[in-house]
């Protein structure tokens, strides 16, 4: 495949992203930021919109009436920092030309970098779903296991300067690594990584100690000329009724991986190590606070994810992003009012938190809704930050 045919196939995939892409401004420095979220100062709360809309949104706003700056959502106001990602790899490195298979109207099939064939659903998506996966067996990991080894590859061009140029603009530095659970998932499917750590333990433990001595190794680079202030890592390893791999599975595979990054990291200054899964997770949190994390979002409310409770529970241990219910806003006002009343008042009390909705604004919801949602929610968090 033509390098110009491979850049078409990557676009054409991630073209549902672009058409997702809001405004991202940054309202608060680094220092307020990381102040904020680790519990060492809370001058005023910070609220934000984690992901943007869900596929079909925008239009439906369109036909509302909406104006461009509220298609971006750069028409509502917000109090965030913003991220400066330092352009190194830790994860899958190389590969095959991403190709179109086939393409109609409702779908896209296509054969990744991982050689995997996935899907993606034009009307509903914004991720292609994998149909099939390139390891089964050691074997099969050791024939791919080069892609996730170390080569100087893996800094991007002028990678210390944008980091100087991150922290010069006041933006929060970070960094990031595979998921513990979510890489073996990426290579193998949810069902056979389960099933590995009682019938192949040895291969997961491989490949995290693969992926984390090369992340090691990356980010001590990193660290040692920069200053790293964040640590992101994406698991999603959980639905409504909870994790697909419990706390003896989080301490045996994937906590030696997290604390061999984090203890460094943490020693050279970071502060924040933030988790992004969706689904229950409630169960693994304690496990995953012994790992290393500090933060999570998006804390789904209708998986049982409650961040006034888990406040309560695990106070300043904890930090969080999102966590208001993306699915009141398409049912009254007075729902509304309640979710908000509920959640705002002891988040602003406590800090470490920037509140806002739990994932995408779904389809459905009322542009109406949406700016009464942004204008009460300012309404009680102008009237709480009065009384810290």
């Amino acid at each position: 495949m033509t390098s110009d045919r491979a850049a078409e196939a990557r676009a054409r995939l991630g073209e549902s992203h672009a058409k997702l892409a809001i405004s991202r401004g940054m309202e608060v420095d680094r220092f307020e930021y990381l102040d904020h979220m680790t519990f060492k100062a809370n001058k005023r709360p910070l609220f934000t919109e984690i992901f943007g809309p869900l596929i079909g949104l925008k239009e439906e706003w369109v036909d509302q009436g909406a104006t461009p700056e509220e298609l971006d959502l750069s028409a509502f106001k917000f109090r965030r920092g913003q991220t400066g990602g330092v352009p190194v790899c830790t994860g899958w490195i190389g590969g095959r030309d991403e190709e179109i298979l086939e393409e109609t109207e409702e779908y896209l099939i296509a054969r990744d970098e991982r050689e995997r064939t996935v899907k993606l659903i034009k009307s509903s998506a914004s991720i292609p779903h994998p149909l099939d996966y390139p390891v089964k067996t050691m074997d099969d990991w050791l024939r791919i296991k080069h892609h996730y080894e170390y080569s100087e590859e893996r800094f991007g061009e002028n990678w210390a300067e944008v980091a100087r140029e991150h922290l010069a603009a006041g933006r929060v530095v970070s960094v990031d690594i595979p998921g513990g659970f979510d890489e073996p998932r990426e290579l193998m499917g949810e069902e056979a990584t389960c099933l590995a750590y009682y019938d192949q333990p040895e291969l997961i433990h491989d490949m995290l100690e693969t992926i984390g001595a090369t992340a090691q190794r990356v980010l001590d680079v990193v660290s040692s000329t920069v200053q790293v202030d964040a640590l992101y890592v994406h698991e999603d390893m959980a639905g409504k009724s909870g994790p697909l791999a419990g706390p003896a599975q989080v301490t045996e595979f994937i906590k030696p991986y997290y604390r061999r990054i984090w203890d460094m990291l943490s020693t050279r200054g970071a502060r924040l190590f933030l988790q992004d899964s969706d689904g229950n997770m409630n169960s693994v949190i304690e496990a995953f606070l012994d790992a290393g994390l500090n933060a999570m979002h998006p804390m789904e409310p209708a998986a049982g994810m409650d961040i006034v409770k888990l406040r309560e529970r695990y106070g300043t241990r904890l930090a969080f992003e999102g966590g208001i219910d993306k699915h009141v806003l398409r049912r009254s006002r007075d729902e509304i009012v309640t979710e908000l009343e509920y959640k705002i008042p002891p988040m602003v009390r406590t800090g470490g938190c920037v509140l806002g909705l739990d994932h995408r604004i779904p389809n459905g919801t009322p542009l109406s809704a949406y700016r009464f949602y942004i204008a009460k929610a300012w309404e009680i968090l102008e009237r709480e930050a009065a009384r810290l």
